[in-house]
């Protein structure tokens, strides 16, 4: 295969669980697809075959002791570059597949998280952090006004 069809199949290959987890988040079936790790054996697979292809002894050396400039250099090559974006697709899904997970088991709203994690991964963990934060915080505030507040059968 060659490397642009690789690239290309590795980014159709994400989009289907993305849609499901921001479009049918409560779906059955989407529960059943997020729980399994073959999307991420696939993806993790894919990138050892790019990133073995990758490695020379000059790339093995830039590796080992990273520079700015020599990382620039090194992805100026398209083995390279379609290593890190591959790298960057199961990094983000996981990521995103850990958000949509909590925001299940803690009824956190995620879509927004979910939106910022596809296309900025750390974007949209930062968001769910920070979501999680004020979801607490104001928890907290309406179980303190409930427990303060006066019986009304008395």
């Amino acid at each position: 295969m060659s490397l642009d069809l690789l690239f290309n199949v590795a980014n159709f290959f994400v989009l289907p669980f993305w849609a499901l987890m921001i479009l049918l988040p409560n779906w059955g079936v989407t529960r059943k697809v997020m729980q399994s790790f073959l999307p991420f054996v696939v993806l993790a697979s894919l990138y050892v075959y790019l990133f073995a292809g990758s490695i020379t002894p000059e790339t093995a050396q830039d590796f080992s002791n990273p520079q700015l400039a020599d990382i620039a250099r090194l992805f100026s090559s398209e083995q390279v570059a379609a290593t890190g974006w591959v790298h960057f697709l199961v990094m983000d899904l996981f990521v995103g597949r850990w958000i949509y997970g909590e925001g299940q088991r803690t009824g956190v709203w995620t879509v927004h998280s979910l939106i910022l994690c596809l296309f900025a991964g750390p974007l949209g963990l930062l968001s769910h952090i920070v979501t999680y934060w004020i979801s607490q915080f104001l928890s907290s505030k309406a179980t303190t006004a409930d427990e303060t507040s006066p019986d009304p059968a008395t």
